[in-house]
Order: structure tokens, then C-alpha cells, then sequence
């Protein structure tokens, strides 16, 4: 013998397995199950966010037969904290749970000029790759100095770059970049952070200044061996052209040199001038002589 027992649904229980599936920047995906398996009915869920950073509250209608419910949370901001509350529409028992969303991005490429009396930081815009971002919220600075393990808030800036002056001989310092904190501190993006110890003694200057030693080493050697192959062509073709002169004048001295007399003969002008000074002056023919052509 068997009987058939039907349930009789009770609304006043609570979503089950309420938890978050995804979360983003600006959104959160959460999940939850119907208060008893199988609805026979549509059920309506009241989907409360409390922003516990601004002090707000919204609510959304969710409508819905299926067992297993999943709905996307929007229009959240980045780096909130979100209490989400989801019960039936009649104001049953509830089920609750908090989300953080992710926060803005770290600023990229965060690089140190060192000038006289102080330092410059400069970073790549936000904007370029956080489309929540707006220039107008501005970045703020941070600065630890691990030799008195102090950290100093320097300041806030609209700009892609900050001055920092009075920095402390022998100190290490890190310094953090990130986009500005909103209400009180509590919304802020992720921090850019840099070391910076130059104006130490310890290994990590003694290592930069290496690493500087080496960069102009890098510079000068290639120019002096440049100079160095330089000179070697000059000598190579000043002592081509030198051997061959010394072969021209060898050949020329051979061709003058006489074997009976044991030297070279070369001639002068003035030595072409007296031999024709010995030759008779033609000055004419007289009539009187014929003239022979042999």
C-alpha cells in the first residue's frame, strides 16, 4: 500500500544558495534557487542593492518560474561595496550577501626623472584604458619611507605627472600612484607602486649607479673602436701610398743607372743647352751654293 503526499508550498521561505558567479567593475552576476524545488507558479523576487559607500538603496523586480534563478546586477561603480538582499515579493524571510566590485586599473608605465632638488613622476593616462574613468577625478600620491616606516599622503593632481622636493639623503622611499579615493577614502583604484632609493648608500644605489656606469660604457667603447678601425685605414693607405712611391723612384733609378760608370745619369737642362749652343748657327743659304738632296 502506498499514498501520495502533496507539500503545500510555503512562501514565507528564504532564496537558497544565494552567492555571486561573476563581478566586474561596473556590474555583478548573482544566483540563487527557488525556496522549494519545482514552482508551479511564477514567483516574483524583490533583488534589493544597498551601496554602503554612498548610502543608497535601489530595487529590482525579478519574474520568474525556474528553480535556478541567475541576474546581473548594473550600474555599479568601480572599487563599491554592495550589500544585495533577495526575497520573495510579499516580504518573506530574505537571503543576503555583499559584493565588492573590482577597482579601477593601476596607472601604467609609472617612471622617476631625477632633477637637482627634487623628482619628477610621470605615468600614462588612466583614461586610455578605463573608459570609467574620468581625467577630472584626478590621481593621488603616496609616499612610504621605509627607514622611518612612515607613509605621507604628497597630494592629488589632474595632470599625468608630480613634483616631490625635500626628499631625505640615505632614505629609500616607494611611492604609489592611483586613481583618486572618493567618499572618505573608501572607493579608490589599484595603486601604481615605485621604488626609489638614488639618493641612498645602500646596494640598490650602488647598484643603479653600476648599471648608469654601464650605460656610458656602452656609449664609449663602441665610439673608440670606431677610431681605433679608423686609424689602422689611415695607416694601411699611408703605407700602400709609401711603398708605392719607393717602387716608382726604384724603377725610374734602374733606368737611368749606368753599369759602366757605376751610377745613375740624369740630365739637365742646362746641360740641353750647351750641346746646342756647340752646334753651327744655320743662318741662311746663298745662291751661289747648290743645294744637294740626298
Amino acid at each position: 500500500d502506498y499514498v501520495v503526499v502533496k507539500m503545500i508550498p510555503d512562501n514565507r521561505l528564504p532564496p537558497r544558495h544565494l552567492h555571486s558567479v561573476l563581478t566586474g567593475k561596473t556590474f555583478a552576476v548573482i544566483k540563487w534557487e527557488s525556496p522549494y524545488d519545482s514552482p508551479d507558479q511564477d514567483m516574483l523576487y524583490a533583488v534589493a542593492v544597498k551601496d554602503l559607500v554612498r548610502k543608497t538603496d535601489k530595487i529590482y523586480k525579478v519574474k520568474t518560474r525556474n528553480s535556478t534563478v541567475e541576474y546581473t546586477i548594473k550600474k555599479l561603480e568601480p572599487g563599491g561595496k554592495y550589500h544585495v538582499i533577495v526575497q520573495l515579493g510579499n516580504m518573506s524571510k530574505e537571503s543576503s550577501m555583499k559584493i565588492n566590485t573590482v577597482p579601477l586599473s593601476a596607472p601604467d608605465a609609472l617612471k622617476i626623472i631625477t632633477e637637482n632638488d627634487h623628482i619628477l613622476l610621470f605615468w600614462k593616462s588612466l583614461a586610455l584604458k578605463e573608459s570609467n574613468f574620468n581625467e577630472s577625478r584626478g590621481y593621488e600620491i603616496h609616499m612610504f619611507d621605509s627607514l622611518m616606516n612612515i607613509t605621507a599622503y604628497l597630494g592629488n593632481t589632474t595632470e599625468n605627472f608630480f613634483k616631490v622636493s625635500n626628499l631625505k639623503i640615505g632614505h629609500n622611499y616607494s611611492f604609489t600612484v592611483q586613481a583618486r579615493c572618493l567618499y572618505s577614502g573608501q572607493m579608490c583604484g589599484e595603486p601604481a607602486t615605485l621604488l626609489y632609493d638614488e639618493l641612498g648608500t645602500g646596494e640598490d644605489s650602488s647598484a643603479s649607479k653600476t648599471g648608469k656606469s654601464t650605460d656610458v660604457a656602452a656609449i664609449v667603447v663602441p665610439i673608440l673602436f670606431l677610431l681605433l678601425v679608423t686609424l689602422g685605414i689611415g695607416f694601411v693607405v699611408l703605407y700602400m701610398r709609401h711603398r708605392r712611391l719607393q717602387n716608382n723612384f726604384t724603377a725610374f733609378a734602374n733606368s737611368h743607372y749606368s753599369s759602366r760608370l757605376g751610377s745613375a745619369i740624369f740630365s739637365s737642362g742646362d746641360d740641353l743647352g750647351d750641346e746646342d749652343d756647340e752646334a753651327p748657327m744655320i743662318t741662311g743659304f746663298s745662291d751661289d751654293v747648290p743645294m744637294v738632296i740626298a
